[in-house]
């Protein structure tokens, strides 16, 4: 992604966590790889658990333990749903579904909808990145993250495995 499409997707992340936005009641899963690179990066390893999945904990006021400062405090080395942002996933019959929140819940939908370029390029990371963490996480563990309910999102593209 190009720098200036970053600081435009950085902004309408902003405004969003003036009130939350992702980084409230989020609990990215972790693939062991990435566990690996925040814990070398200086990411205290008490900062996972593992409930079904090993995932990021939250702190009391609700929201990421890595959320400081109203902003992520390891942006560079995110999860990569963090990354993929308001483009999630499902997996059904051996295809992997991509959904996009709605505008309600994430106003960098509002910014995607209007620049073409800027959708089809956090779309084609967001991809990569959820098909790697997909790769990634233990079957078992992939059943319970595909337990969690994703409300207000609209199927955008359907990849077979």
């Amino acid at each position: 992604m190009d720098e200036s499409l970053c600081e435009a997707l950085s902004k309408a992340c902003g405004e969003c966590h003036l009130v939350g936005g992702c980084c409230f009641e989020a609990r990215p899963p972790l693939s062991q790889e990435r566990i690996d690179i925040l814990t070398a990066n200086g990411v205290d390893p008490n900062a996972v658990e593992f409930n079904g999945y090993k995932r990021l904990k939250l702190r009391q006021d609700g929201f990421c333990i890595l959320f400081r400062d109203g902003k992520c405090s390891i942006h560079s080395i995110k999860p990569e749903t963090c990354v993929a942002g308001p483009f999630t996933f499902d997996i059904v019959d051996k295809k992997l579904q991509i959904f996009l929140k709605q505008e309600t819940i994430c106003p960098m939908v509002r910014f995607l909808k209007a620049d073409r370029k800027a959708y089809d390029s956090l779309f084609e990371v967001s991809v990569k990145k959820i098909m790697d963490l997909v790769a990634a996480i233990p079957p078992e563990e992939m059943a319970e993250i595909l337990k969690i309910e994703e409300p207000e999102t609209d199927l955008v593209a359907e990849i077979n495995l």
